[in-house]
This record gives structure tokens, C-alpha cells and sequence, in this order.
């Protein structure tokens, strides 16, 4: 070698020198849904899993991170988040009232896109942000500019006018709207829904949300009817399908599940008025349901406590009382299930409990918000396991979640891609 070159090799390597932990593991669940297994080893070089071995080994060099008197798992998913949206930070008319621009909502989001990280979840799926403020997000993550967990983002969803997700539902008609905006959110016929998906591909969407339904949380749309006809419905999904994205649909109402099942969505999202011939449907066509337990009790919370109109108040009621029903139903049917809570940029963990209460068992809670929503995302080669060259998502919880699935609710240990954001139940200095 020339010796100028062996100078500019020293003073400018190549690359960083390779990182090697072990994981010495007390009890392990990979997320496969394979029995349990104790005292594990999982080898790491910098961010990807390279081994999964038996009994406590060691490697010359390697740092060893002890989690023998716990339970290791696959890093968390929550399929579907609204990473950007949520209540607003600060005190009385100020706050509620205020001008926020989508740098103030980019910056509140940060707070509790660690916390999201912080509690296990290591990767998201986020379902309806507006104007780009989700993908502003990934971006950073991905970046190293903030803590948080691995992003795939739709944007804005797609919804008919007057729909569930039209950003001008009961406010003012003589209100300016800015078009561009309002197109990108607000479709009708099919030509523009094609038009709409295209365009959120072009600006990074990962998949796309589409609202068939009307929603529960929302003034003036009833979520039994089906408010995108099929054509617009066929028109997202084939579009979405044509550029390799994938399709979530907002469905409560049974006419919009069903027909957006025929038409080959990829999960149904709530789906609370599915009945017997929804799940046949579902199996048919290898959708996955998000249930989004949570969202509904959180929300009843608020109702009980005079936090809502009465209108939400009354399809919220109606709603939790078919929820719990429709979730076991299906669970018993063999849908597929991807863990998702559906509460905002914060973190509700109270998801893991309603699922066991509904009936599954702490297994497949565990694969449900593992394996199952990687696959769903499309990501099953990555993450959602604990295997040989997957990415080092890790997290470990005190007792064994298989006894008491509230354990995932106390998440002590997080890594991401190999780096420990998370020890001791502590926050872990980057």
C-alpha cells in the first residue's frame, strides 16, 4: 500500500470496528410462538442478532449484559399509533385554543416517542398524521437526531367528505381551506383516490389508511354505514397494492368490513360490528384485525367523566359493549390478530390485559405484538422474532409475562438495532 493511502486510511477509516454482546437470558420468548426456553444466549454484532444458543456462553471480547433473572423478548410493535396527534401541553385557554404550526407539533411529539421507545415498543406503525408531521418524525429517528422506535407512516388517511377523517367536519363551510391540503386527505371517486395514493407514495408514505367507515370518536358520521363506496375502496387498495404498500382500513360498521375485505385490504382496523361471515372473510382472504381495545375504554373514561359530546358519548357506549364480544369471536374463529392501541402519541398498555380478558391466551397476546404485527407491517424478515439475522430489537421484562401478561406493562430492559436505550428500568444516556 502507498504510504499517502495507508495515511488517509488512518486519519479517515472506512468503518467502525464491529460491536459484539452477548445476552445472557433467564427465559426466553423469540416471538415465534415456541415454548419458553431458559438460560439462552443471544449473540449481537452491532445491530443484528448472529446467534441464539443454549446455556450462558461468552465471547472473547464481547460485553455481556446480564438479564438471567428475567424474561427477554422481541422488541414490541404497536401497529396502530397516531404518533402526532393527541392533547396539547400547557395550561387553560393558551393551550386549547392557541396557534400551533407543525414544527410545534413535530417538537411536542418527541417527548412521547421516547416514552413510546422507553416502554418496549420498538417499532410502530403509524396510522393518520397530518401534513408530513409523522414522516418529519421517522425521519429524525432514523437519523439518530432522536430517541424513538423504528416508523412506518401513512400520512393522511384517505376519507370521503363528511367522512371519518375529514379534517373540515363541524367547523365552519365559510372557513378557508387550503385545496392542496384538503386533497390529500379528503377524496372522492375513484380517479382521485389513485391520485392520492400516488402522491403519498411519492412523498415516502409507507402504506396507506383508508377510512370505509364512519368512526365513534367523530361529530356527524355513523360508524354502522359505509361511507367510500367500493369503487374508491378498490381503486386505494389496487393503487397501494401496484406501488408495494400495503392498505389499513378504518371499518367498524359490518357492510364496510366485508367489502373492504373483498377487496383485498390488509387489515381491518377496530372492526367492531364484525360478525361470523366478517371472520370467513378474514381467513378467506388473510387479512389481519387490529382490535384496538383500548381506545374505546379510554375514551368511555372520558365519556363517564362528562369529557365528551354526547353524540361520541352514545357511539362509544353502543360500541364497548360489542367490542369485547367481536374480539373473542374472532380470536376463537382463527382471525389474525396484530396488537395495536389506537390511544395517540402516549403510551396505554392496558391493551395486553383487554386481549387476555377477551380470551387469548398470553402466547399469542405475546406473538400478536411480535411476529403477527411485523408480518403485518411486511417486516417479518427483520423484526418481530428473536433469531439469527434479525435485527437486535430486545426487550425483558422482570417476571414471565406467560403467568401474568401485565408483566409487558413493566418493561426494564430496550434495546434498538443493538443499542441499549433502557437498563434497570432506567433511561440509559445516549
Amino acid at each position: 500500500m502507498k504510504p499517502a493511502i495507508a495515511l488517509l486510511l488512518c486519519l479517515f477509516p472506512t468503518g467502525a470496528s464491529a460491536k459484539d454482546i452477548v445476552i445472557h437470558a433467564g427465559r426466553l420468548i423469540d416471538g415465534t410462538g415456541n415454548s419458553a426456553r431458559t438460560q439462552i444466549s443471544i449473540l449481537i454484532k452491532d445491530d443484528k442478532i448472529t446467534g441464539v444458543q443454549p446455556g450462558f456462553v461468552t465471547v472473547p471480547g464481547a460485553e455481556v449484559i446480564d438479564l438471567s433473572k428475567g424474561t427477554v423478548l422481541p422488541g414490541l410493535i404497536d401497529t396502530h399509533k397516531h404518533i402526532a396527534s393527541g392533547p396539547r401541553r400547557g395550561r387553560g385557554a393558551v393551550a386549547e385554543r392557541g396557534p400551533r404550526t407543525n414544527l410545534d407539533a413535530v417538537l411536542a411529539a418527541t417527548i412521547p416517542v421516547r416514552q413510546i421507545l422507553e416502554e418496549g415498543f420498538t417499532a410502530v406503525r403509524s396510522v393518520g398524521a397530518a401534513d408530513g408531521i409523522d414522516l418529519a418524525l421517522k425521519h429524525a429517528v432514523d437519523s439518530g437526531v432522536i430517541a424513538g422506535p423504528r416508523m412506518w407512516v401513512s400520512l393522511e388517511p384517505l376519507s370521503p367528505a363528511g367522512g371519518h377523517g375529514d379534517p373540515t367536519n363541524a367547523l365552519d363551510p365559510n372557513l378557508p381551506f387550503d385545496p392542496v391540503r384538503l386533497a390529500r386527505s379528503v377524496v372522492t371517486g375513484p380517479y382521485q383516490v389513485m391520485a392520492a395514493v400516488r402522491e403519498h407514495h411519492k412523498r415516502g408514505a409507507d402504506l396507506i389508511k383508508i377510512m370505509p367507515s364512519g368512526g365513534v370518536l367523530s361529530t356527524g358520521d355513523n360508524p354502522h354505514l359505509q361511507l367510500m363506496t367500493n369503487e374508491e375502496i378498490k381503486a386505494a387498495i389496487d393503487t397501494a397494492h401496484a406501488l408495494g404498500m400495503k392498505v389499513a382500513a378504518h371499518a367498524q360498521g359490518k357492510e364496510a368490513i366485508d367489502n373492504t375485505l373483498r377487496l383485498g385490504v390488509d387489515s381491518i382496523e377496530h372492526g367492531t360490528y364484525a360478525d361470523a361471515a366478517s371472520f370467513s372473510l378474514f381467513k378467506q382472504h388473510g387479512a389481519y384485525l387490529v382490535p384496538t381495545i383500548v381506545v374505546a375504554m379510554a375514551t368511555m373514561d372520558r365519556a363517564t367523566a362528562g369529557d365528551t359530546s354526547a353524540e361520541v358519548a352514545a357511539k362509544v357506549t353502543e360500541a364497548v359493549q360489542f367490542k369485547d364480544k367481536m374480539v373473542a369471536a374472532a380470536y376463537k374463529a382463527g382471525v389474525k390478530i396484530a396488537f395495536g392501541t389506537d390511544v395517540g402519541p402516549g403510551v396505554d398498555l392496558r391493551e395486553f390485559g383487554l386481549l387476555k380478558k377477551d380470551g387469548m391466551t398470553p402466547m399469542d397476546i405475546i406473538v400478536s405484538a411480535t411476529h403477527s404485527a411485523a408480518d403485518l407491517i411486511g417486516v417479518s424478515d427483520q423484526i418481530g422474532t428473536i433469531q439469527e439475522g434479525r435485527l437486535a430489537d430486545i426487550v425483558a421484562t422482570p417476571g414471565d409475562p406467560l403467568t401474568d401478561i401485565t408483566e409487558l406493562e413493566h418493561v426494564q430492559f430496550v434495546m434498538k438495532g443493538g443499542v441499549v436505550f433502557k437498563a434497570n428500568g432506567k433511561r440509559v444516556p445516549q
